[in-house]
């Protein structure tokens, strides 16, 4: 064998070795790879999941003209069709992030390689390489965002599954809508939102460019926390953009020019009618029980955003007012030493102010009474013992009853007593507190013709979560109550308005002796429209007595009274608590010609698919009153704005009907009254029936809050 042949055959011997060896190698590092893909496919989320997710979103919750009155949301985020968006807005995303994304399988493997070496070189995870559809994978499967190598294969792998699974322009639209963009906003939509005040349909290229400038960092890279970096950001995406082709150089060169316009920074405004949204909400909640929480619904309601503001304002200074003429504004009074002759102590005064003694129970907004124990002027704070417990009132939040600014100091002098209830929590330890000197009141008001609700007041503060009075309280309406009783004996054909009455003090069944407190003295027979005009209490219960209780009951269910009644003579002046929300209904009823209809406030819910949900069905309009019936009530309670309890009321120079109401104590005043096409009904009254003060009535404390909402109404 020659030279030649023995090298050939030594280097074909070898060449089998290194081939077999080769294979071999290839063979393990294949069954190696299967080993690794399999123990990192086990436990893997399914993909498929995503093929129908459903993130959360904002519900919108809309004024009849479009004003939002409040987003509710756990991730402030609006869910938008890719489709809908310009190709500018994707692009910009694109080249911000993952240019190649259309070209790609998921993964991009010159990316990965090179940040491999960038964290070889640092000896830590600086940098990654990872595609929008592993970003996907990242923030929608993958619970854990740590940098590590088990996590990137893991991703690496859900990733081609994904692309397997889902379209392009399918999982870009995941990503549009999850991805976080700074100031709480998920996705491109609540960003645009946010920034420009419009939707991302609208964006132009220069604040898209903007906007996918600072997916790497929205927190740095926002414009409204640094905007010299945010445009430095912009100018990379809008170079990014040309580079790729995606700008041609006009486009370009002119967006790069184009000044930066952001919104005036402004959330919802939850104090406009928050007792509009609670309601809202219960309605969503109820025809969509499963899919309300995850959001994305637009709830339009009929409220008239100039008349809630109205009805806020005018119930604001009815209290505000009630506060100057009882000395709760100012400042907190320390009480004096009370004694008698002998100098011995003397009891206290009916409306002083008792500490509560014991462990405090604070339930269903109970009100306690307090002791003021220290301030702190720094932190705008007092503190209130009541029995066992210490409590933190903030004074900045009641500037009802500090118009001054007082300091907690000055405002709180040790020693002083306040009425509280508890804001939020256990009354154990030093807990939240809310200070109660004053009265809360209600307004609502319908539209006659349609029985829309188109304002709303619950409170005073106007605070989300707080009792809302008008529809959740319910209080006696006293004389309010007297046109139900009045309507039922016109309609019974048993009395007229000319109909004669004796208004002189008697003893009824069951030893009831209604009396004339309301300021009517006289004795001579009184026509049912001057009784009614005058609020003569003896009459009204003449009439009940006569006409029946056990008829009047059932007339007041008719006309939208829900809540309890018994058949006694007490019902005549108003005994048996009932909502505002109610009240207003029955007075709407009258006003519409006799026709109840039940109040609505939600006029459409549209979902997240943008179709619309079927509202729940309304009880049918049921007639109560003919049309002669309800005209002479009308014009009975004209009578009372004419010449009578509300007379203060002709000053508006409108034609009116309405009704004053007072409870004993007195503890409840109303005004209920109505125009040719608004019904609005006023109450005023402390949570816990404290006594308002002998001089309040429902023409002194209500009537002017009525009168001051009709003028803008």
């Amino acid at each position: 064998m020659t030279r030649w042949a023995r090298l050939r055959a030594f280097a074909w011997r070898w060449t089998r070795r290194l081939v077999m060896t080769l294979a071999v190698l290839a063979s393990v590092g294949s069954v190696a790879a299967w080993l690794v893909v399999r123990h990192y496919e086990a436990g893997l989320p399914s993909v498929d999941e995503l093929k129908t997710y459903q993130p959360p979103q904002v519900t919108r919750v809309l004024a009849r003209d479009g004003t939002v009155l409040a987003e509710i949301f756990t991730q402030r985020r609006t869910v938008v069709p890719i489709a809908s968006l310009p190709p500018h807005v994707k692009l910009a995303v694109l080249a911000a992030e993952d240019a190649g994304f259309y070209e790609h399988e998921g993964l991009n493997y010159l990316g990965i390689a090179r940040a491999m070496l960038v964290n070889l070189r640092a000896r830590t995870t600086r940098q990654g390489g990872s595609t929008i559809t592993q970003q996907v994978v990242k923030n929608l499967l993958l619970a854990s965002h740590e940098r590590t190598m088990s996590r990137k294969i893991r991703e690496a792998l859900l990733a081609r599954k994904l692309e397997q699974q889902l379209g392009k322009d399918e999982i870009l639209e995941l990503y549009l809508n999850n991805i976080y963009l700074g100031r709480g906003r998920y996705g491109i939509e609540e960003a645009a939102r946010d920034d420009f005040g419009k939707s991302a349909r609208e964006m132009d290229i220069a604040e898209a460019a903007l906007v996918a400038g600072r997916i790497a960092n929205p927190r740095d890279f926002h414009p409204r926390a640094n905007m010299s970096t945010a445009l430095v950001r912009r100018v990379y995406v809008l170079d990014q953009m040309h580079a790729k082709g995606f700008l041609d150089d006009a486009a370009w060169r002119a967006a790069k020019e184009e000044p930066v316009r952001l919104a005036p920074v402004t959330d919802a405004t939850s104090e406009l009618a928050p007792e509009a949204v609670e309601m809202a909400k219960a309605v969503l909640y109820r025809v969509e029980p499963d899919l309300a929480r995850v959001g994305g619904y637009t709830i339009t309601t009929s409220i008239d955003p100039k008349l809630q503001a109205a009805a806020r304002k005018a119930v604001r200074g009815a209290l505000e007012t009630f506060d100057k003429r009882h000395g709760l504004q100012g400042g907190l009074k320390a009480p004096p030493a009370i004694t008698d002759k002998k100098g011995k102590g003397a009891p206290p005064a009916r409306d002083a102010l008792v500490p509560f003694d014991g462990t405090p129970v604070f339930e269903q907004h109970k009100v306690l009474v307090g002791v003021v124990v220290a301030a702190d002027d720094p932190a705008g704070t007092f503190d209130v013992r009541v029995g066992s417990a210490t409590g933190t009132i903030k004074l900045g939040e009641y500037g009802r009853y500090n118009p001054a600014s007082l300091t907690p100091g000055a405002f709180a002098p040790l020693g002083a007593r306040v009425r509280v209830s508890l804001l939020a929590g256990v009354a154990d330890g030093k807990v939240p507190l809310r200070l109660e000197s004053g009265p809360e009141g209600a307004m609502v008001a319908l539209d006659v013709r349609t029985r829309q609700i188109l304002a709303l007041v619950g409170s005073y503060e106007g605070q989300a979560g707080a009792l809302d009075r008008a529809t959740q309280s319910r209080r006696q309406p006293g004389s309010t109550f007297k046109p139900v009783v009045y309507s039922y004996a016109l309609h019974s054909r048993r009395f007229t308005p000319a109909t004669l009455v004796d208004p002189s003090p008697d003893v009824f069944e069951g030893n009831y002796r209604p009396s004339n407190f309301e300021g009517w003295l006289g004795r001579d027979p009184l026509r049912l429209r001057e009784a009614l005009a005058n609020s003569v209490n003896v009459v009204a219960v003449r009439v009940l007595h006569d006409v029946g209780p056990a008829s009047v009951v059932p007339w007041a269910q008719a006309l939208g009274i829900e809540s309890p009644l018994k058949p006694d003579l007490s019902l005549a002046l108003g005994s048996y608590e009932v909502h505002p929300l109610e009240l207003a209904g029955a007075y709407a009823t009258f006003a519409a010609g006799g026709t109840y209809q039940e109040p609505t406030l939600v006029t459409r819910i549209v979902g997240p698919d943008g179709k619309d949900v079927p509202l729940p069905d309304a009880p049918p309009p049921r007639r109560v009153l003919d049309d002669a019936e309800a005209y002479m009530m009308t014009s009975m309670l004209t009578s009372v704005v004419d010449h009578g309890t509300a007379a203060r009321a002709r000053s508006l120079g409108r034609p009116l009907a309405g009704k004053t109401g007072t409870s004993n104590g007195p503890k409840d005043t109303w005004f209920a009254g109505y125009s040719t096409d608004l019904t609005a009904v006023v109450w005023v009254g402390y949570d816990d029936g404290r006594v308002l003060g002998g001089a309040e009535q429902g023409a002194v404390t209500a009537l002017p809050a009525w009168m001051e909402f009709m003028k803008t109404a």
